[in-house]
């Protein structure tokens, strides 16, 4: 090619990757194997010492893992990436690098149930102490900080509301707090909002969902922006201090800006073993492959859907951001021009019984705890995903008694609307 930088669809489907050396196959392999040979016992020592680069053990690095990593780091912008088994197994390796016992981070309040509860009760057991903002108070953020702060945790489209954050604005309380912002950017994909472009440091995301994008694979990736300087103040001993495992490397010294993305990889991947199986990450890159095809056909059938929903009589309200009347509606316009995403929230005048009743008359809709599928989903939060808070944390998340959550696939949206209509009337 020439010296013209590649656009996101042609990312989508070729970073990363070349034609296998050894056999010319055109689709990247699938390396199923447990670990690799050496070429002598001076290689081996190398790359156990992280002089150099390369395969020892499937647990910590796989050639089909290193070509999604390399693909999605590509997309977000970022220097690295590391894959590993789930986006919750994400949450944990880049928290295991940042905090020591009895650190707090702050994290908005408007999150996926699932990490609310991680962050609430599983990480109390590290010492990791979770302090809620408010992500339509910029300065809840700043009044959160302290002394033990150690870093910043949003999602770019918030789950289950389908809001968008002001990822800029939370950046900037970041930088004056000396701390990396973390972005789920999960329910967006790069296609449609760039967290690095805006501020962040460290991006995350649940591979499962929109980048796999056909419900088969579970997986989680961390993408290092390169951005921030984790010698500063000695906040970050993992980084910046020397590893006695590692013969007294400094890995922000060594490894520059892919540091932290070489610290997840090597400091907790190969020590909490959370590894991406090889035919996940091959299923995965398939579905990368037509990543700006589908997300753009996601967002114009959410906006259809959304709109149908906002003018009928059962329907209380319809929480989307790509209607002008949504109260983020500025904010996707500046973040996520291309589309609000295709997961969001609507009301029903009915309450609780009514949010029940109709998840179980939809038929094209399928019932279940998962987002980001080609198929078009439904859950009802307050029952399920939410179920551990109570109703004013409910309410406080994007998940009421009367909220219904929408992940809309890529089929007819006229099937789909008919599907919704004959629900309500039911």
């Amino acid at each position: 090619m020439s010296d013209r930088l590649p656009g996101f669809s042609t990312l989508a489907v070729h970073a990363g990757a070349q034609p296998d050396p050894t056999t010319g196959a055109r689709a990247t392999p699938i390396y199923q194997t447990t670990s690799f040979v050496f070429n002598d016992a001076d290689h081996a020592a190398s790359l156990f010492g992280l002089q150099a680069f390369g395969n020892i053990y499937t647990r910590i690095g796989n050639p089909t893992n290193a070509v999604l990593e390399e693909r999605v780091a590509a997309l977000e912008g970022g220097t690295a990436a590391l894959a590993v088994a789930s986006g919750h197994a994400a949450q944990v390796v880049i928290l295991q690098q940042l905090l020591q016992p009895g650190d707090e981070f702050i994290a908005a309040r408007k999150l996926y149930g699932g990490s609310i509860n991680q962050f609430t009760h599983a990480f109390k057991s590290f010492g990791w102490n979770v302090v809620w903002a408010d992500p339509d108070d910029i300065a809840s953020f700043e009044h959160a900080v302290t002394p033990r702060t150690k870093a910043i945790f949003i999602e770019s489209i918030a789950n289950p509301a389908g809001s968008v954050t002001d990822i800029e604005a939370i950046s900037t309380v970041a930088r004056k707090a000396g701390v990396p912002l973390i972005v789920d950017n999960t329910l967006a994909s790069p296609y449609l909002i760039r967290p690095i472009d805006h501020g962040a440091d460290i991006v995350v995301h649940s591979l499962t969902k929109f980048l796999g994008g056909h419900g088969n694979s579970l997986g989680g990736i961390i993408v290092d922006a390169g951005t921030f300087d984790w010698s500063t103040g000695g906040k970050y001993p993992m980084l910046s201090e020397p590893r006695p495992e590692y013969h007294g490397i400094r890995l922000q010294e060594t490894f520059g800006n892919f540091a932290f993305a070489i610290a997840c990889r090597v400091l907790g991947l190969r020590d909490l073993g959370p590894a991406l199986s090889p035919f996940n990450a091959f299923m995965i890159l398939t579905g990368i492959e037509t990543l700006p095809l589908r997300m753009q056909k996601h967002c114009d059938n959410a906006k259809a859907v959304a709109e149908f929903l906002a003018g009928h009589p059962a329907v209380a309200s319809v929480n989307y951001a790509g209607l002008p009347s949504d109260k983020y509606h500025q904010l996707a316009r500046k973040y996520a021009p291309k589309g609000a995403g295709a997961v969001f929230t609507f009301s029903l005048k009915g309450g609780y019984d009514a949010g029940v009743n109709l998840v179980s008359k939809l038929q094209l809709f399928s019932h279940l705890a998962n987002v980001g599928d080609t198929r078009s989903l439904v859950i009802h939060p307050a029952s399920t995903t939410h179920s551990q808070l109570d109703d004013a944390a409910k309410v406080k998340s994007g998940a009421g008694p009367d909220v219904v959550r929408l992940s809309v696939g890529i089929e007819d949206k006229e099937d789909l609307i008919a599907d919704l209509e004959q629900a309500l009337v039911a």
